[in-house]
């Protein structure tokens, strides 16, 4: 982010200071939300009823060039999305320093 006038200097620092932090906690991929049917065949998720869920899971391309992914707990959801997006962030600011 960008000081009113301050020096090239100080905004290339700045915006490095920002690149590092951004870096240690960002998260390369993108976020699905899937409502599913459990085994227990006399739910009502079987028939009329609302589907288990969300259950939330990060996609990425792997190594290969396939499309894998892995299922995100509950008790860190908060901070997988926050991370995802601190990863786009990432990008922007990369873009800026080039």
């Amino acid at each position: 982010m960008r000081v009113p006038n301050q020096k090239p200097e100080q905004q290339r620092e700045q915006l490095l200071r920002e690149i590092g932090q951004l870096a240690r906690r960002a998260l390369f991929g993108s976020i699905s939300e899937t409502y599913r049917t459990c085994g227990t065949p006399g739910c009502g998720c079987h028939r009329d009823g609302p589907k288990h869920g969300p259950h939330l899971y990060v996609s990425y391309r792997g190594d290969q060039g396939k499309t894998t992914g892995y299922y995100v707990a509950k008790a860190i959801q908060a901070e997988v999305r926050a991370n995802i997006q601190a990863w786009g962030q990432l990008q922007d600011r990369l873009r800026q320093h080039s």
